[in-house]
């Protein structure tokens, strides 16, 4: 087999594009499916210059920069203004964290699907104890207004679960 793969390597440049293009899937941001393209380049001339390791790489290398630097800012351009998008940071409004410490004006900290992300009350003057479920109601850069949530007590005193 490893000779085989000796005598065509543009199989190894083809397995190495499919492997990045796969890892992209997972990822989103077209960095890799840029490096994959460039792979494919390296498959291409070691279509014709299958001895020419070197030149292969360089090919590779070259378009895979090339993609990099001059497509793949156009290709995040139209994503973003694609109708319906949400950035990360978008999508974390609305959602509910628990305070890992207390949170006042100057600061805390708040837990939200196990990433830590800094925070401050929603109202300026409230302070928010450690342990207690808020939800996200804006964000100031990279920082959380959170809100306490309200809800609703049983007659045991317990929090009622609205449907």
């Amino acid at each position: 087999m490893f000779d085989w793969l000796g005598a065509n390597p543009w199989a190894l440049w083809l397995f190495l594009s499919v492997a990045l293009a796969v890892a992209e899937s997972m990822n989103g941001d077209f960095f890799l499916l840029m490096v994959a393209v460039g792979a494919l380049a390296g498959m291409v001339v070691a279509i014709f210059l299958p001895g020419v390791v070197l030149i292969q790489v360089l090919v590779a290398i070259v378009v895979a920069l090339l993609t990099v630097f001059l497509l793949r800012p156009t290709l995040m351009k139209r994503v973003r203004n694609s109708p319906g998008y949400r950035s990360s940071l978008d999508k974390i409004l609305g959602a509910e964290g628990r305070t890992r410490t207390e949170i006042t004006a100057a600061g805390g900290e708040v837990l939200i699907n196990g990433d830590v992300w800094s925070a401050r009350p929603y109202e300026p003057d409230a302070v928010i104890p450690a342990g207690v479920l808020v939800d996200v109601y804006e964000r100031d850069g990279v920082t959380l207004l959170v809100q306490p949530q309200r809800r609703e007590l049983d007659e045991g005193g317990f929090p009622t679960v609205n449907p």
